[in-house]
């Protein structure tokens, strides 16, 4: 069973009703409930939403004790944050950056992300699906390096 922790960073609590024509009418609740159901019985999904970058570093501490990968939507710290960047490094655990938006179609400040070098992917522009196939590619990542 692969244990993920999935981070949603700063403003995707107002998901649904935060710009929508960037980022859709789904919610983070929502969000979250495909997740679990996608995981099925496979695979444990733990989430965490905060709007504060130290509190995202210490629940990627954590999870080192606990989780097998980490699923996340940096929001706006993708661009600046090398405390979240160096956290990832940090414990070591694989990691794929998820966004709803397609970044590298949006502002020119959104085309780099500081975190995903230490990534093993990153997905973008498929609205809330995106979690969803980044999760599809952690999972698969984390499956595939077990068995070596």
């Amino acid at each position: 069973m692969a244990r993920i922790l999935v981070l949603h960073g700063p403003n995707l609590n107002l998901l649904g009703t935060r710009e929508r024509s960037i980022y859709g009418n789904v919610t983070l609740e929502t969000i979250d409930r495909e997740l679990v159901a996608a995981a099925g019985t496979d695979s444990e999904i733990r989430t965490f939403q905060s709007n504060h970058e130290g509190l995202l570093i210490d629940e990627i501490h954590s999870a080192r004790s606990w989780a097998d990968g980490l699923l996340m939507n940096p929001g706006a710290f993708t661009h600046y944050s090398y405390a979240i960047r160096d956290a990832v490094a940090g414990v070591a655990l694989p990691t794929v950056e998820v966004h709803l938006s397609n970044v590298h179609s949006r502002e020119a400040f959104r085309h780099r992300s500081v975190i995903a070098p230490v990534c093993v992917g990153q997905i973008s522009g498929f609205g809330w699906r995106s979690y969803l196939l980044g999760l599809q590619g952690l999972l698969s990542f984390i499956s595939e390096n077990r068995a070596e």
